[in-house]
Order: C-alpha cells, then structure tokens, then sequence
C-alpha cells in the first residue's frame, strides 16, 4: 500500500492511527486488507496534503467523501496487484508473540524530495505511484498557479533531482519513475512552448544542446519561459552537429545563442566561440549573437564574452533585456 500510495509505510500507519483512514475490516492475525473504497479514500488523503491541505482537515474530507470511489471525484478505485519481491527493499516486521523479528518485502518506495512545495512532494508520490494523470494535473496546476519559472525551479526540478539520486543510488530501481516524470516535466514545457504569448518583433533566440549532449529538459524550460514572454526562439533541441549548429546561426541570425551542456566533455568551447562569432548582415552592419554557455558541463571552462546566468528566471530576464536591443 505504501509503494502503491508513494509514502512511507509509517504513514500509512500514522494515517490510520491518528484519523481512522485504514482498512474497513481486518482479519485474524493482524493482516489488513484494503478493498477498492480503501484505497480510494488513501489516494484522496494523498491528493489533498499534496497540495498542502493540513491532515487532520484531509482526513476529514477523504472520509467525508464517502468510502466508494464512486464518490470522490477524480479517482479511480484499484487494487494493488501484488508486489514482486526481488528488488523490493524489506522492512522490519515483529513477529507474533515477541519472538524474532523478520524482513518482508515492501517499503522504501518513496523519493526523498526533502523541504520543499507541497506541489513538489506530490508530484514525487505521484510519479512513485506511476500515476500519470496526476502527474499531468499537478505540472499543469503549478505552471497556472505558480507561473513557469517557480514551477520549474521550486516543483519540477527538485522532484527530478530526487528521481535521479534515487536511480544512481538503487540501480536499476526507480529508473521507470525517473522516466515517466522527465516525459511529463517535458510534455508540460513544451505545451507552454508550443501556445506562447503574443509574438513580438525582433531577432529570435536561439536554443542548442550541443554535439553529443542528450539531456535538454533545462533548454526546454528556457524555450517555455521565453513563449511565456512572447519573446522569439528557435528550439532545435539535443546533440545538435557542428556543421548543424554553425549554419543554423547563419540562417537565423539570432539576437542570443543559448548553447546547454550538462556534463563536461560535452562542453565545447571551441565550437561555441565559432558559433558566437559567426556574422551575417550587409557590409557595414554586421552583428553576430551573445553567447550563453548554460548547464553544469560548463563549469570551470572559460569562454570569452560569454554571459553566464543563474537559473531559469535570470536567463529569460537576460534574454528579453537582448532582444529588445
């Protein structure tokens, strides 16, 4: 139940403890077991603190709610299949009597997200639970409600961060939940990116991950914040060639080139000053674009009149302030 909910098994127990929401009957020797009205009652408990609604008055409200799924909107009664057990991280569990204590499977299916938004731990329990509708709803939520640049740096990003640690500390566990929350996190960038503000005029910016450089969820969120401005870009997105990138300035003629690199041997400074000096216009009024190397790859390397901002609202703030001349 609680890799199912996303929490910790402590939770579950504190829950039904505390507030009544656990198991409508139990059975000799201590075993729950959750129907569907269970567990849709849990999931509404879920839902409403993740979006910081205190427990006592979610409890209240989930029980309230009636015990049948039929009646708490938004959710969809299921019963959890049972969990294999390779791979699960046991847990402590007293045995009957007092005697030795034994490991079962189970627990440990949480992401540590640490102090963050309530929108941040429910999106981590969400993506845990591979809960993609809610998912969807909860990066929809906080672009409407937060506004682009504080969802990302105070919602998406430390609930990535947390997949990704939880992947390389656990192997090949959890690598499905970092995957279905970079889809997401990214199918709600680009339909940010995909309906921008009304358009204004001048040059566009342009956005590149450089040669051999896969990972552009940053670069997407920079392609979002500028559509949330109106301001112009061209995304040409991951691993983009030398040759690719050098004529894709020359076709352009972007005011901005916002070249991203997350580790650093894809961190080309050579190729990134040929791309910022490459001019175009008539003769007498040739320009050529501000360069921003962005991304952890770029640490410690040294590039010549390059801008370096810090996070996301410093950039689009650096790039708007270009464009407009």
């Amino acid at each position: 139940m609680a890799r199912l909910l996303g929490v910790s098994p402590t939770t579950v127990r504190s829950w039904e403890r505390r507030y009544g929401i656990g198991p409508a009957h139990r059975e000799s020797g201590h075993h729950r077991r959750w129907t569907p009205q269970d567990v849709a009652v849990l999931e509404a408990m879920c839902r409403l603190t993740a979006k910081g609604v205190p427990p006592g008055e979610a409890a209240r409200a989930a029980l309230a709610a009636g015990t049948s799924a039929d009646h708490v909107p938004g959710l969809t009664a299921r019963v959890p299949a049972p969990a294999p057990s390779d791979g699960a991280e046991p847990v402590e569990v007293a045995a009957a009597g007092g005697g030795r204590t034994r490991r079962v499977p189970g627990g440990g299916g949480t992401l540590p997200v640490g102090p963050v938004r309530p929108e941040c731990r429910g999106l981590a329990r969400a993506a845990v639970r591979l809960d993609t509708p809610e998912v969807a709803r909860i990066l929809r939520a906080a672009i409407d409600d937060l506004g682009l640049t504080t969802a990302w740096s105070e919602v998406m990003t430390p609930a990535l961060r947390a997949a990704g640690r939880k992947w390389a500390a656990d192997g090949e566990r959890f690598v499905e939940v970092e995957h279905l929350l970079s889809w997401q996190v990214s199918s709600a960038l680009r339909r940010v990116a995909d309906h921008p503000a009304a358009v204004g005029g001048g040059p566009p910016v342009l956005l590149a991950g450089m040669p051999g450089e896969v990972h552009t969820l940053a670069l997407e969120a920079v392609a979002a914040g500028l559509a949330e401005r109106g301001l112009p870009f061209r995304m040409f997105g991951p691993a983009v060639p030398p040759h690719a990138l050098l004529h894709a300035v020359r076709r352009s003629g972007p005011a901005a080139l916002v070249l991203w690199s997350q580790t650093r041997p894809t961190a080309d400074r050579t190729l990134a000053l040929r791309a910022a000096q490459t001019e175009w216009g008539g003769r007498g009024s040739r320009t050529h674009p501000v360069l921003l190397p962005v991304g952890p790859g770029w640490a410690g390397v040294a590039v010549q009149d390059a801008l370096r901002p810090s996070g996301l609202g410093e950039t689009v703030d650096m790039l708007e302030k270009i464009i407009a001349g």
